[in-house]
């Protein structure tokens, strides 16, 4: 497995600055945000330069560009929202290829209208999987047309939130194109470590044929999101769980502050040398 991390999580506006600084805490491969270029998340415009710039940054600094961020909410409640983040996914589509990545990204969304990350009782209603249905039909026509994948990720506060609705999710849209990035903290909140690593196994067991990338972050005792290795997940069964799969692809680590990563790529490192022997 490649170790990398958000790009996000260090300061910069200029590609080459921030992946330096991911090169240097110890990562070989970034999730990247247009925010590391000085754009919005989602911009309106990507120059040809402006990718390009990406890509000559990668190069240089050695660090892969595995993904590129473009979550928008898919199911918000708002349909014109919708359509803005249909549009700039298209934006950012078109210039994957010349960014040097071929991985968007998404958030497959929620009812709440302010955060797209917060959990609402609407997301598991009929008509919330309909309008996820049509937002992910959009998106695949998009992916298809500039030859990239999407990848979605199972998470509490959104429409897809268990590995069982993510399997869902990819049996009934039939498409190739979608992938899934697995973050196992996303999957639970205060479960007794026996719970947790059932939760976590079954799911890896569910859509280990669909994983494209994996994510690593970490929960607190009372439910919280912490910093990788600073909290209760079972990294040990995780790493080879995903060993046992013969995945191959990126970790990537988020949720951190720069001055920590240093310290979390040496923790990842430890666990996924215990995990692939």
């Amino acid at each position: 497995m490649k170790l990398g991390i958000f790009a996000k999580t260090f300061e910069g506006a200029d590609p080459e600055t921030v992946l330096k600084s991911v090169a240097d805490a110890g990562y070989t491969c970034a999730q990247y945000n247009m925010a590391c270029s000085g754009l919005a998340a989602m911009p309106e415009e990507i120059s040809e330069e402006q990718a390009h710039s990406v890509a000559a940054a990668a190069k240089v600094t050695g660090v892969e560009i595995v993904a590129v961020s473009g979550t928008y909410n898919m199911i918000h409640p708002d349909l014109a929202i919708r359509e803005a983040g249909h549009r700039r996914l298209a934006v950012l589509a078109k210039r994957c290829a010349a960014m040097s990545t071929g991985l968007i990204t998404l958030c497959t969304g929620t009812r709440d209208p302010q955060d797209q990350w917060k959990a609402h009782p609407d997301n598991n209603s009929p008509e919330a999987w309909r309008d996820l249905l049509e937002a992910m039909g959009t998106a695949v026509e998009i992916a298809e047309g500039f030859d990239v994948a999407l990848g979605i990720e199972p998470e509490l506060a959104n429409v897809v939130n268990s590995a069982a609705k993510a399997r869902r999710l990819i049996d009934e849209m039939k498409s190739p194109r979608i992938r899934i990035v697995f973050d196992p903290a996303n999957l639970f909140e205060v479960e007794t470590m026996e719970e947790q690593r059932t939760i976590v196994s079954s799911a890896i067991d569910l859509l280990g044929d669909c994983i494209i990338m994996a994510h690593a972050k970490d929960r607190t005792k009372d439910g919280h999101f912490a910093t990788a290795g600073k909290g209760v997940l079972d990294y040990s069964l995780y790493l080879r769980k995903l060993a046992e799969i013969d995945f191959d692809g990126s970790l990537i680590t988020h949720g951190l502050s720069a001055p920590e990563a240093g310290r979390v790529a040496e923790f990842l490192k430890a666990r996924l040398a215990g995990a692939e022997r």
